[in-house]
């Protein structure tokens, strides 16, 4: 049986007038990473905290491992949780904050002195304990903030945009460090970044998260291969978003209309009539032939391991941003292209959700 980690039913969280979170309910499994996605003020971060106990829900009940949480204190929730800012104790050694937890909850010095060591060694701090976190790096701070919550032995260990303080190489490493210590420890890990890379390259579910509600629930797959609305299209990756028209479905295909060129693809709801198309960049196919879209090459840039394009159609009033491997032969500006699509990567998003977001 599927043991629930977190469970949110009906929850909704308002400050006076002002909705935080509207009316979630959702299940986050034991030992999985999942992270919430969205823009700022979405409600990501509100999510977070209420299952921290950090705050209270207005409605609804939150429960941790079948346990119902709603009203406890943050102490009472064995749930640990990553700032941000580390919020690590500046006047303390490296084996002072990551004790400190354990110290407080009774556990005698030189146990908490133990299991403090011995997380430091995980995280890869040997030798590290004397320090202040001043004399540390960005990065070594946010192992030590790591350690510290990981040494509590938590139910739920929760990210607050841990990454974001840290330079684009130094978030793509620490990512991978939190992402194998999640797998190793089998952790129950929800992970709060407006990253979509980030979220894309970590998570085993994505919870999408827009105007205080649960916009898409995913695989990172599948959230980037089929989006269901215009907003998790946009917002989750690069994507090109055209209108088309459905002409008519049968069983799960629709075939749809999109300049001279007809599509089958499937409809996942979606009635026929206008709609709109999300096409990848990378699902782009361009050729010197006649076989689909007209197209010319307005602007092109090389990026050393692929060629990026930008590309206007013919009847289209907008252009399409395209992305080709071939670098040893690439397009140049004004060059007369034909766009078809590969087999992956162009998606339907139906009528009834073009308004999200």
């Amino acid at each position: 049986m599927t043991i629930r980690a977190v469970e949110f039913r009906a929850v909704s969280k308002r400050y006076g007038a002002v909705t935080a979170l509207e009316t979630i309910s959702l299940a986050i499994d034991r030992g999985t990473l999942v992270t919430l996605l969205g823009p700022s003020g979405c409600g990501k971060t509100t999510m977070l905290r209420l299952i921290a106990g950090l705050e209270q829900a207005s409605t609804g009940q939150i429960m941790v491992e079948g346990k119902d949480v709603t009203l406890l204190s943050a102490t009472e929730r064995d749930v640990s949780m990553v700032f941000q800012s580390y919020a690590l104790f500046p006047h303390m050694t490296v084996l002072e904050n990551v004790c400190y937890g354990l110290r407080a909850s009774g556990i005698r010095k030189s146990r908490a002195v133990e299991l403090a060591q011995a997380k430091l060694s995980l995280v890869g701090l040997s030798g590290y304990g004397a320090r202040l976190p001043s004399e540390l790096s960005g990065g070594q701070q946010q192992r030590v903030a790591v350690a510290r919550a990981i040494v509590l032995e938590p139910k739920v260990l929760l990210f607050d945009e841990p990454l974001s303080n840290l330079d684009a190489k130094l978030r793509r490493h620490v990512r991978e460090e939190i992402h194998e210590l999640q797998r190793s420890l089998s952790l129950t890990v929800i992970y709060v970044t407006h990253d979509q890379q980030e979220a894309l390259a970590i998570s085993d579910r994505i919870i999408v998260m827009s105007m205080a509600r649960v916009a898409q629930d995913g695989t990172p797959r599948g959230l980037y291969e089929q989006p269901n609305s215009h907003f998790v299209a946009d917002f989750i990756g690069d994507a090109n978003i055209v209108p088309v028209v459905i002409e008519g479905r049968q069983n799960e295909l629709a075939s749809v209309r999109l300049g001279p060129l007809q599509l089958t693809l499937p409809h996942h709801g979606a009635v026929a009539g206008p709609a709109e198309l999300s096409i990848r960049p990378q699902a782009v196919l361009l050729s010197r032939g006649t076989s689909g879209l007209s197209g010319r090459v307005e602007r092109a840039a090389y990026l050393g391991s692929h060629m990026e394009y930008w590309i206007t159609i013919a009847g289209l009033d907008k252009e399409l941003f395209v992305i080709a491997q071939d670098v040893m032969a690439p397009l140049g500006v004004g060059d007369e292209v034909s766009l078809t699509f590969g087999r992956t990567g162009v998606a339907l998003v139906p009528r009834e959700h073009l308004e999200l977001g």
